[in-house]
């Protein structure tokens, strides 16, 4: 028997620093504000990045000490590069297929971290992980 379910909420994003969260962003859904309130509590994300799509890539909103400032700004144009560059592989690999193919999930590991981006039509989102922890 399924039990009735709380109304979803926009949660407030925490930040490092101990500074208010900031104000929802105007066009982003509930559902991604929870979805980042979710990712950046979690103890062994290390920070969160949100890139709008286009040329360059804007950073939308981030989380994290080691997003912000220009390691932020590299971070995102390091981000963006990789996306375009799979998703270009992937089309010379599949020329002439007819059935085109789609980057959804990618997951760099290192010897230090992880990197997990998710692309859509509007957003990249790319997490920072300490896989040790």
């Amino acid at each position: 028997m399924d039990s009735p379910k709380a109304p979803v909420r926009a949660a407030s994003i925490p930040q490092p620093n101990g500074s208010p969260a900031p104000a929802p962003t105007p066009g982003m859904s509930p559902e991604l504000e929870q979805t980042l309130a979710l990712l950046s509590s979690h103890r062994a994300v290390l920070g969160y990045i949100l890139l709008g799509r286009g040329h360059p890539v804007s950073i939308v909103r981030h989380s994290g000490v080691v997003f912000e400032g220009e390691q932020g700004k590299k971070y995102a144009g390091a981000i963006g590069r990789i996306v375009e560059s799979v998703q270009a592989g992937l089309e010379e690999v599949h020329a002439g297929d007819g059935d085109a193919d789609e980057l959804r999930f990618l997951r760099i590991r290192t010897k230090r971290h992880e990197i997990m981006i998710s692309p859509d039509d509007r957003y990249l989102l790319a997490v920072l992980h300490d896989p040790s922890t």
